[in-house]
């Protein structure tokens, strides 16, 4: 596992995630040897499929926006673009099944006309909440685009009483603020740090028209982040090493790192841990991090996906959000996943603490009449198959105070640096922070090694 030359310029990333992935293949780039080390037989993290008999599955629905110039980089980097299209215009369907008078359909639309007004018309159109409600939406957007993410104030207080201190009413907040803020930070509003909020909300809705534009994958997620990624890595000239779990990170003489994993010793002189905040913790060597235990109090938060096979088709578009339901998003995966006896649907449920733990059953009895509530055609529809997938833990929970606990890419041991969604990208926990965390510390590294490097991306450079 080691390379032929001990002297070369080596660096180990421990993960093979995202993050990761986006840092072997800086460091590659940049001229080094590079040996990237996975515990799991793939690579992808938390953004991967597998079988299910002819089927292949996604273990949950991901999505991404234009303005993830990062993880729109990765994808153009590892030749997936094409396969991961973004929409030409917002264009989100909100089904509101509680409405008067029965279910009514709404639109999050915008226009091409320049911020704030490309949402104008769409807001002045959306029937999910009255016209004082739109205005006060609208006021709040403007009041919203006049704050600083940045400030360090904001991650002490909540979305939710920011909202309520700027006229928001439940409705509003159900049909709007939460029905964007639960998909993009994991957390309800009064759970969710207000820096982040405004993150997501500034940069997604309120800094160009096309900014909150969807993407997503048209094929497995397997085929992007495994398939393809593994190509880029073995083009970059990078090796990588599946199913090989890390044991430890120590400090070698001559000041390199010696990491242990599969039974073999690898020198390196720089080390990316690119992995969750706990696994992080129990890697890092003593004195690496000033209070390292800080890591243990970022918190987590689960997913819930729902899959549903159908004998026949029942939904006539991609995707669409829901009201008045336990149902938050759906999305039509028959295409991407091989299935051919029907539809496939996959409904995505964050936030999902009170239910993550049900049984089977017991989400089946809940979930399926809610379709039929919102989809007439699965009514008289057969299920092929119902299952769920779990992320307990599927990204940091982005609490009021988290912006303080979330690290750097640099550690206090030179040449140990951190890459990672829940480490201090002033992202949520998105594909796109992961990327940009491989960005970060992939740079601090060459930066400490001497080499020359542009940052990918003008903006963040």
């Amino acid at each position: 596992m080691t390379g032929d030359d001990p002297l070369a310029p080596h660096a180990v990333v421990v993960g093979g995630g995202i993050a990761g992935v986006t840092a072997a293949l800086e460091l590659a780039d940049a001229g080094l040897e590079v040996t990237l080390l996975e515990g799991r037989p793939r690579l992808g993290g938390l953004a991967f499929s597998f079988r299910r008999g002819d089927l292949t599955v996604d273990n949950g629905q991901h999505v991404y926006l234009r303005c993830c110039t990062a993880y729109r980089w990765f994808l153009d980097r590892i030749d997936a673009a094409g396969l991961a299209p973004v929409q030409d215009r917002l264009d989100v369907p909100v089904l509101d099944v509680a409405a008067p008078g029965g279910p009514r359909l709404g639109r999050l639309r915008r226009t091409a006309l320049p911020v704030p007004l490309h949402l104008a018309g769409g807001l002045a159109a959306y029937p999910h909440l009255s016209l004082a409600e739109r205005a006060g939406v609208a006021r709040a957007a403007m009041a919203l685009n006049r704050i600083d993410p940045a400030d360090p104030a904001l991650d002490g207080i909540d979305f939710a009483t920011w909202l309520g201190r700027h006229g928001q009413s439940p409705r509003a907040v159900a049909a709007l603020w939460d029905l964007v803020g639960v998909a993009t930070l994991n957390a309800r509003a009064p759970h969710a740090s207000m820096a982040l909020a405004a993150m997501v909300f500034r940069t997604g809705l309120l800094s160009e028209p096309g900014a909150a534009d969807i993407g997503w994958a048209r094929v497995p997620l397997g085929e992007l982040h495994d398939t393809l990624a593994r190509k880029a890595l073995d083009s970059a000239g990078v090796r990588t090493e599946l199913s090989t779990r890390v044991r430890g990170i120590t400090r070698a003489e001559g000041g390199r790192w010696q990491v242990s994993a599969g039974g073999e010793t690898l020198h390196a002189d720089a080390v990316v841990l690119a992995v969750a905040q706990r696994e992080a913790h129990a890697l890092l060597p003593e004195g690496a991090m000033e209070d390292r235990d800080r890591l243990l109090d970022i918190g987590t938060a689960p997913i819930l996906n729902v899959h549903v096979l159908y004998d026949r088709k029942v939904l006539r578009r991609p995707f669409f959000a829901a009201l008045g339901t336990p149902v938050q998003w759906v999305f039509d995966r028959t295409e991407a996943s091989g299935f051919s006896g029907g539809q496939y649907l996959a409904l995505s449920q964050s936030a999902a603490e009170d239910e993550i733990d049900d049984p089977v059953a017991v989400l089946r009895a809940r979930y399926l009449p809610e379709l039929q509530r919102l989809l007439p055609a699965a009514r008289g529809a057969r299920v092929h198959d119902f299952f769920v997938t779990r992320e307990r833990t599927a990204t940091f929970a982005p609490a009021p105070g988290v912006g303080r606990l979330r690290p750097g890419a640099r550690t206090c041991a030179p040449g140990l640096y951190l890459a990672g969604a829940w480490t201090a990208t002033g992202w949520p926990a998105t594909m796109e922070g992961a990327v940009r965390s491989g960005f970060s510390a992939a740079g601090a590294a060459l930066f400490a090694l001497g080499r020359r490097h542009e940052h990918p991306l003008k903006e963040a450079a």
